[in-house]
Formats: structure tokens, C-alpha cells, sequence
């Protein structure tokens, strides 16, 4: 406990911190996807989540730090379930790998993903980012293939692993292409389809 005229103030748990950093990071996300990487300031990401400025600069040293950590959230969204279709019995083929991917794709994600890509081309934080990103969304997009080629084509696991990088690279493509699209539909459009 901190004491503090008046009272005491809680220490926050390491729980609670993740649940604010959480917190911080998708408001961050509706802010970027809303008026963009650029014009999105700390100002409209303590609007959008309630919290002081303070309290975002005590989880985040800055708007870079905010797009890596909302990079890191999809991402590991995405691990979680490539890791489930890798660990089932009929991991799915690469068509429908690329359709599952593609239904699950959040618009406000694209847009922030897209953005991401295009300030990774003058800003060398936000350029880490997306190369550490795309490397390891396609390793696991590898391994999920690996697996169906292993466990359902019943190929030898090092000549899977050797068919799988090429397929994967095209997966990947192929999904970073819907996201683009994703990302320049207007919502009108989202809601029509």
C-alpha cells in the first residue's frame, strides 16, 4: 500500500497491470483505426479509455511502444489459434487455413495493420515491428502446414518441413492481401457484406 494524504491507494497486481495495459492497447487500436497512426495522439487514447495521461506513460513509454504492444496482441491472437489447428489430430489444408484466417479478420485490426506497414517504411521502430511480426505469423503459418502435411498428407516430417516453407510464404500473401482489402473497405461496406 501507498499511503497518500487521505488514505491509502492499493498497489495494482500484476493482473490488474495487464488488464490496464489491455485496456490501454485496444483503445489504442480503435483510436489508430479511426484517425490513423499519425494523427492519433496520447490525448485521444486517454479520452477513449477513461485514464489519465499519466497512466498510459505508466505502462507505455509512447505511441511507438502502444503500436508495438497492439501488434503484439493480434499477433499472439493469432499464434493461439494457428497453435490449436497445428495440435489437432486433421490439422486443416492451406485453402481452408487461408479461410479460417480470412473470416477472422477484425476490420479495425486491418486498418491498423496496414497503417503499421506503411510507417514501417520511414519509421526503423515501427520497421522492427512488422519485420518480427510477418517472420513470426509465417514461421507459424509453417508449422500449422508442416503439421497437415505430416499428419494428413503423411509426408516424412523433413521433406513436410521443406514443402511447407513455400506454402506458407503463399498463405501469408494471400492473407496479407485480404487484409489490405479488408483494411480499404469503408465501414458501409463491412456492415453490408
Amino acid at each position: 500500500m501507498i499511503l497518500f494524504v487521505g488514505g491509502a491507494v492499493p498497489r495494482l497486481t500484476d493482473a490488474r497491470k495487464e488488464l490496464r495495459r489491455t485496456q490501454i492497447a485496444e483503445a489504442a487500436v480503435r483510436c489508430f483505426s479511426r484517425n490513423g497512426l499519425e494523427r492519433t495522439s496520447i490525448a485521444d487514447i486517454t479520452a477513449e479509455c477513461g485514464l489519465s495521461a499519466g497512466s498510459i506513460y505508466a505502462h507505455y513509454r509512447n505511441k511507438a511502444d502502444l503500436v508495438r504492444a497492439a501488434a503484439r496482441d493480434v499477433l499472439a491472437k493469432r499464434a493461439d489459434v494457428l497453435g490449436e489447428y497445428a495440435a489437432a489430430d486433421a490439422p486443416p489444408g492451406p485453402d481452408e487455413l487461408l479461410s479460417r484466417l480470412i473470416a477472422a479478420i477484425d476490420p479495425a485490426e486491418a486498418r491498423v495493420g496496414v497503417q503499421t506497414w506503411g510507417e514501417a517504411t520511414t519509421d526503423p521502430a515501427i520497421h522492427g515491428i512488422v519485420v518480427d511480426m510477418t517472420d513470426r505469423m509465417r514461421a507459424m503459418l509453417r508449422d500449422c502446414v508442416t503439421a497437415w502435411l505430416v499428419k494428413v498428407e503423411h509426408h516424412e516430417p523433413p521433406r513436410a518441413r521443406e514443402r511447407a516453407t513455400p506454402i506458407a510464404h503463399r498463405v501469408m500473401a494471400l492473407y496479407q492481401a485480404e487484409l489490405l482489402y479488408t483494411a480499404l473497405r469503408t465501414p458501409t461496406e463491412e456492415t453490408a457484406s
